[in-house]
């Protein structure tokens, strides 16, 4: 077994009086993918945040590649966001700056290399996410949903990234889109030997894309198992979700 990449332990988060995280534990390790799974307001996303520093947890250990991480600020948390990729839900495009320069973001802004060589390594990008080099100089809003998706992919990709993070990166899709974008995923991130986090609602890009799932619920994995083995859990909380049945223990957040 290879040992873990990245490693939550015991983490515990509150919003005032409101506790959303209550003692998560989670590990994922390099070339493996790990899906997320829960509802609207379970703490998916403060998860994420957590991780990449946005947020500081109340308690627990956060560990990336054997150094923690939980509280570091600045050049330590600088450094681990350098090794690591996201796909943002909702793409995260800036409207003013063509495909390229999209892409070539971190390129430009924080490895500061030349607009020629951030522009080649750009182009190579959009290339692995089957997307022509022409796109390089459109800009966002002329591109179709798909097709945004696969430019935050390869910005995603361009650091040749340890660990990527996706959040719920099917969302918008028709599903024959979105089973491209899975396909995607499951290539770049392979082909990287990266690890990868997903948060998503879509059973099957998480059927897809996972080797593992955890069930997030009221601040805790409530179940955690292969991705092959979702449909026998023996969880009520996992059916009810899997299913998508209104009626179960998860009451429907109305």
């Amino acid at each position: 077994m290879s040992p873990p990449l990245l490693m939550l332990q015991d983490v515990r988060k509150s919003f005032g009086a409101k506790p959303v995280l209550d003692g998560v534990s989670l590990d994922v390790a390099a070339g493996k993918s790990l899906v997320i799974l829960g509802g609207s307001g379970t703490g998916k996303s403060v998860t994420l945040k957590l991780i990449l520093g946005l947020l500081r947890p109340d308690s627990g250990r956060i560990v990336f590649d054997g150094d923690d991480i939980t509280f570091s600020q600045g050049k330590a948390r600088e450094r681990m966001r350098a090794r690591t990729g996201m796909l943002f839900q909702s793409g995260a495009l800036f409207d003013s700056l063509t495909v390229w320069e999209n892409v070539a973001f971190r390129l430009l802004n924080s490895e500061r290399l030349g607009r020629k060589d951030a522009r080649d390594r750009a182009v190579a990008s959009l290339k692995q996410v089957h997307l022509a080099p022409d796109v390089a100089d459109l800009r966002p809003a002329e591109l179709s949903g798909g097709m945004q998706k696969r430019v935050g992919l390869a910005r995603a990709i361009v650091g040749r990234p340890e660990l990527i993070f996706f959040d719920e990166p099917t969302t918008g899709l028709d599903p024959i889109t979105a089973d491209a974008i899975n396909d995607l995923i499951l290539e770049q991130t392979r082909a990287l030997g990266a690890a990868a986090i997903s948060i998503t609602h879509d059973m099957a890009s998480a059927r897809k894309i996972a080797d593992e799932i955890a069930m997030l619920h009221a601040g805790r994995i409530i179940w955690r198992g292969p991705a092959s083995a979702i449909e026998a859990s023996g969880n009520d909380y996992v059916d009810q979700f899997v299913h998508g049945r209104a009626v179960g223990p998860i009451q429907p957040a109305l």
